[in-house]
This record gives C-alpha cells, structure tokens and sequence, in this order.
C-alpha cells in the first residue's frame, strides 16, 4: 500500500543522486531503471487514483494527487524522461544528467500537487534546475541566456507566491482546483501560468534561452516547463473565455517569425509556441471534448516536439552546425536521422496517420460545435503554417535543399534510438488513436478519421505543400539569410535599458543644475550675512567664531518662528 503512495516525483531525485554518485554504463542502465519502475509504479495506481494529505498549521496539504488529468500528464513526462535521458547518455556530464532528472522530477510534482504550497515549491524548483541545462553549454551566450532566462522563470514564481497568499487570505484554503479570472489572485496566478506557457509578449524567454541549450538540454527543455502551465491551466482556467483569443493569437503570431529564421532549434521554439496556442485555445473553450482535444495535443505535441529537436540536436551534433544557410544534403550521409526528422515533421503538420492529426482534430470540432467559426478559420490558417515553417522548412533545408558539401555519419546509437521511440509512438498513436484517448480525462467517442476531417485536413496540406513549391520556384519564397530578428525582447534588451539611461541621465544633470543653484544662493547668503557696514564705510568679514553664533542664531529664529506656527 504504501507504494501507492510513493510520490512519483521521488524516484527521480534519486535518480539525481544516482547520477552523481556513479559513472559510465552502471549510470546509465540505473537512471534508464530507475524511470521506467518509476513509469510502472504510476501504471499500477487503483483507477480512482491516489491522495496523501497531511497537516501544516492550520492548512491542510496534499502534496500528491492522483487524477485522470495529473495521470496523462503523469504518463507522458515518464515517457519524454526515458526518451532524454537515453538520448544523453553519450554526453559523460554529471551537470546534465543530474539538472535532466531533477527537472523532470519536478515538472512531475508540480502536475501531482493538490496544494498551491506544494505547487509553488515545484514551480521554483523547475525554474532552477532547468537553467543549469542551458549554463551547460557553457558558452558566454548560453550564459547571458540563462541569466535572462532565469529572471523571467523567477519572477513568474514571485507573481505565482503573490497570487497564492491572496487566495489563502481570501478564501482560507490552499486546494488548488479551479481559479478562474474573477478575483485579483485568480489574475496574478493566471499570469504566473501565462509566463510558462508563454503568452503573447511573454514568450521572448523560450525562444531566446532554448537555441542556447546544449543538444540534449533542449529536448528536455522542450517537453516539460511548458506543458506543465498547460496542465495548469486545464486545471484551474477551463473555459474561461479569454484563453480562446490568446490561444489563437499564440497559434498565428511565431508563423511569421519561425519563416524568417535561420536557425533550424530557433525555428522550432516559435513553432513550440504555435501549437501551444491550439492547447490554450481548447482551454479556453472549457468543453469536454475541447479539454480533451487540448490535453491529448500536449501529449502527442511532448513526443513528436521532442523528435523534432533530437533530429536536429544530432545534426547540431554531428557537424556542429544548425543554421539552414550552412546545411543541406545531409540525407546522403543522415538517411535514417533524416526519415525520422520526416515523421515527426509530419506528426506536426497533422498528416492523416500521424500522432498530431487525432489530436488537433479535436479542438478544431470542439471550436465548430460551441459556435467559434472565426477561431476554427485563424486555427486552420496556423494549421498551414505549421506545415510550412515545421513541416517543410526543418527537414527540407536540413537535408535536402542545396548541396553543402558536408559529409558525416549518423550520431550515436542511442540517440537514434531514443528518436525511434518517439518516431514509432508518433506512428502508432496516430494509427490507433484509441490508446491514447482511453487516458484522457473525460470519456469520448470522437472519431478522428471522419471523412469530413480527413479530406478537408488532406485538401489543406495538400494546399500548403503547392503553396511552398511555387514560391519557391517563383523566387518569392523569404530566403534563408543571416540576420538578427527583432521580437519583443527588443522592448526590455534594447529600448528599456535606453529610456531608462536617458532618463536617470535627464535626472542627473536636472540635480546637479538644482543643487548649483541652491548652492549659489546659499554663498550669497552666506555673504551677505557674514559682511558687516562699520561707520567710515569700511567692509569686515567676520571670523570663524563669528560665522558660528551668526548661523546659530539664523537657526534659533527659523525653530521658533516653527514652534509658535505649530502652536497657533
């Protein structure tokens, strides 16, 4: 019984330790060990799920909670945790393998947590642990990166902890259930969750930090911290309404920035973006089947994200270059890198047979049904971008395109089968869907391979594809060069530190001209006071002693003329 109530997030902490107090093979096999009994473990818990609770002051805890919701969230970070571990494990760096299961471990009990106590310490934990992923490419831009990163990760904790005591002032408890928008903790705590699943403006930390990531950091980065606010958010914000148009405007707005980037891991941050939009939109819309549609795209979204950044995270690897103006070709020599960079290009695009496809479909029907026809016409415009700038632009500048001239070989043995993995469940989740939706949190009957879905799906890729080729060939198509682009980081990294200069320079030279006037008014003072006019019209500045009694004197009159204001 008592494993039954073994927090999940245990195991991986002292798989953390395991880590660092071990070496080569022996490391490997016990943190691979150590994550699938871990995976188990969960599997075996009663249906009706698991809750510990326990008493602090006069609150009452519960630092594990087994639901359907925290369960399937549960099962897929198990899952991208076996899946980045083993892809690391040619990397010999105890920092990564030690901060890769402490993360993992702490997304795990942020999601199983029933008290925003036990949320907040998680929520920390992951914005500490998940900063030494990017520090260990150990890199003067890795480590600015983090800096900012880490900021940004902080000060959602700090909003959060503000959010929570007002909702424990107001209403005495700490249960974390739902929230919604209609008090002032209901907002601060929206936007602590809004940071990690970065909201419009709020975004600039992913795609600023996660390029700046080592190879294997990214993957995990990819999977954990932004699905943990998505869980969040199915908790505590289901069908509150302004979701659904922060969910779409997330879902168009990386389009345009993931087509001019040249930087392949850049370009699938904005794209990681993108489909968080299509989870918050089903959020927002708060239905079952919508919550469904939203939660199964976080699922499938972890396994087929996660390949897409192994694949490129091995071409980095291999030839120590990401940018799409310095590759090409590579499926000569990266066939099998290149077929499963193909699947998990087509898993994203929603392609018919595909992991994406049984899960986009959802919110797009949930969208339909509640009556949000100009949401269901911005979310199948996303849907073509998705195709274009992922779909399209990763594998095809990667490894076809132009010839570079490089010449490699495929990366490690555990990195391709780590990418296998994933590339197998993608396949298989989006053959038989039914696997996946037996775990969801409402029960369903949804029919992805409707016809109706599948022609119009297949008639809209169809049309993207033809849409890319003819630009191309027409020379319309934005080309790949090297450039800095501007997002809005810009506003905090270059146009706040400006104003602020200018403005405390403007405040300087404004107290120097102040303090040189006052001063010179009291010098004449000073003068004035310190000449007498004797008879013969001679001038005699007084003494040193004289200047003191002329002062007290001018201070005992200013402190009676006070006293007998204050006394009238």
């Amino acid at each position: 019984m008592w494993m039954s109530e073994l927090p999940a997030f245990i195991p991986f902490f002292i798989g953390a330790v395991v880590a660092l107090l071990t070496r080569g093979h022996l490391r490997s096999f016990l943190m691979l060990a150590i994550i699938v009994l871990s995976g188990l473990q969960l599997w075996m818990l009663p249906e009706a799920g698991v809750r510990v609770e326990l008493g602090f002051l006069e609150y009452q805890l519960v630092p594990y909670r087994v639901d359907a919701l925290s369960r399937i969230f549960g099962y897929v970070f198990h899952i991208a945790a076996f899946v980045s571990v083993l892809y690391s494990l040619h990397v010999r760096d105890t920092i990564q393998h030690v901060s890769g299961l402490l993360y993992a471990g702490s997304a795990i009990g942020a999601v199983f947590a029933g008290d925003l106590l036990t949320l907040f310490i998680f929520w920390e934990l992951l914005a500490v642990t998940s900063t030494f992923l990017i520090w260990a490419q150990r890199t003067e831009r890795a480590y600015q990166a983090g800096i900012r990163y880490l900021i940004i990760q902080v000060l959602s904790g700090v909003i959060l902890l503000a959010g929570v005591l007002i909702h424990v002032s107001r209403t005495g408890s700490l249960a974390f259930d739902f929230i919604g928008i209609g008090t002032v903790d209901g907002w601060l705590i929206l936007i602590a969750f809004g940071i990690k699943a970065a909201f419009p403006f709020m975004h600039t930390w992913l795609t600023d930090a996660y390029p700046e990531a080592t190879v294997t950091g990214t993957v995990f980065l990819s999977a954990f911290t932004t699905k943990t606010a998505i869980y969040m958010l199915a908790r505590s914000y289901p069908g509150t309404e302004l979701l659904i148009y922060v969910g779409a405007t997330m879902a168009c707005f990386p389009i345009f920035f993931a087509v001019i980037q040249n930087d392949l891991r850049r370009v699938l941050s904005y794209s990681l973006i993108n489909q968080l939009g299509f989870m918050v939109c089903g959020i927002g819309i708060g239905t079952a089947l919508a919550v469904n549609g939203a939660v199964s795209h976080a699922f499938v979204h972890i396994i087929y994200k996660s390949l897409l950044f192994m694949s490129m995270g091995a071409v980095l690897h291999m030839t120590g270059k990401i940018k799409a103006t310095d590759l090409g070709g590579l499926y000569k020599t990266m066939p099998k890198t290149a077929i499963l960079c193909i699947i998990g290009a087509a898993s994203i695009s929603a392609f018919p047979l595909f992991s994406g496809f049984v899960a986009k479909s959802m919110i797009m029907v949930a969208a339909l049904k509640e009556g949000h026809d100009w949401i269901w016409l911005i979310l199948l415009l996303a849907s073509a971008g998705v195709l274009k700038h992922a779909g399209i632009q990763i594998p095809y500048f990667a490894f076809f395109a132009h010839d570079s001239g490089i010449r490699t070989t495929e990366p490690p043995k555990n990195m391709l089968i780590a990418m296998t993995i994933a590339a197998v469940l993608c396949l298989a989740i989006g053959i038989y869907p039914t696997m996946l939706y037996q775990l969801l949190p409402f029960k369903t009957d949804f029919n992805p391979y409707d016809v109706s879905h599948v022609l119009a799906q297949t008639q809209l890729l169809f049309f993207a594809v033809l849409a890319f080729v003819l630009l191309n060939l027409k020379g319309l198509y934005p080309p790949e060069v090297r450039a800095t682009n501007i997002d809005v980081e810009w506003l905090y990294r270059r146009m706040l530190p400006r104003i602020l200069r200018s403005g405390f320079s403007w405040i300087r030279r404004t107290d120097e001209a102040l303090r040189g006037v006052a001063m010179s008014k009291v010098n004449n003072l000073f003068d004035y006071f310190s000449q007498l006019h004797y008879p013969g019209g001679k001038m005699s500045r007084m003494r040193p002693t004289g200047h003191m009694v002329m002062w007290v004197a001018v201070l005992l009159a200013v402190y009676m003329w006070l006293l007998l204001s204050f006394a009238n």
